[in-house]
């Protein structure tokens, strides 16, 4: 049943109940790394309309290093997302089962990296914090272009702006009042209450994995990564090894 359920959030025929189980999950994820991965680096790395105006007002009052080091961490999350396109499409090309794990298990082993640089940002602090800052932003473009591309944009994992935007406007469209109740049906206003449902799950779970992200990060440092990291893989692994066996009796 597990491996059923793996294999299915992962599967090249995607259905919208798939889409949001792992939208889901990986909403959870990316609040645990995006609020650990403050208390790690005192940087949010899933935010780059935040990182954007910080390199225009960095460039404004002359701080040309930090400027510069906004402009690395919006390459990465640039980076991150072309990865993931790019692992997505080869694996469509050769008609992979696993084409949306290949992303999966990149980020999970670039958790694992993360957590291997933080454990040694003491030693070297001025070359491990901006390399673990870019990582990180990479992770979260990798993360949300692999959603956005299995979702067709329905859903977002790694920022909550858009997804409580929608939120709103159903909400809105919830409270209307509909003052005739013989309104012309194209002008009447209702809500998309299954939109409501989703929005809200994925909020929860981003909030909830910031919770839990922060207090492992507090109580077991750099180590918190390995749950995450171990729960991607979990995802990844077993049509990624279907493929691998499928491979390897054409040979």
């Amino acid at each position: 049943m597990a491996a059923q359920l793996l294999h299915r959030l992962t599967a090249p025929e995607r259905t919208q109940r798939a889409n949001r189980q792992l939208g889901g999950v990986l909403a959870f994820v990316a609040g645990a790394i995006n609020a650990g991965g403050f208390l790690a680096v005192q940087r949010y790395t899933s935010h780059m309309s935040g990182i954007v105006s910080s390199i225009a007002d960095n460039l404004v009052i002359g701080e040309m290093l930090l400027a510069v080091a906004g402009l690395a961490c919006l390459l990465a999350f640039v980076l991150g997302a072309i990865t993931s396109a790019v692992l997505v499409n080869w694996g469509r090309r050769r008609h992979l089962r696993g084409e949306f794990a290949l992303p999966l298990m990149v980020e999970a082993a670039l958790l694992l990296l993360f957590g291997l640089m933080g454990a040694n940002l003491h030693l070297y602090v001025d070359l491990f914090v901006p390399s673990t800052v870019a990582l990180l932003c990479f992770i979260m473009g990798l993360q949300n272009a692999m959603v956005t591309k299995i979702s067709k944009a329905e859903i977002r994992t790694t920022h909550m702006t858009g997804v409580i935007t929608d939120l709103g406007i159903e909400l809105g469209r919830l409270l209307y009042w509909n003052r005739l109740a013989e309104a012309d049906e194209a002008h009447r206003v209702v809500a998309n209450r299954d939109k409501i449902r989703i929005h809200l799950t994925i909020l929860g779970l981003f909030f909830s994995g910031c919770l839990i992200g922060a207090m492992a990060f507090k109580t077991l440092g750099f180590s918190a990564t390995l749950p995450f990291a171990m729960l991607l893989t979990g995802m990844a692994v077993l049509p990624l090894l279907s493929d691998l066996r499928g491979k390897l009796g054409h040979v």
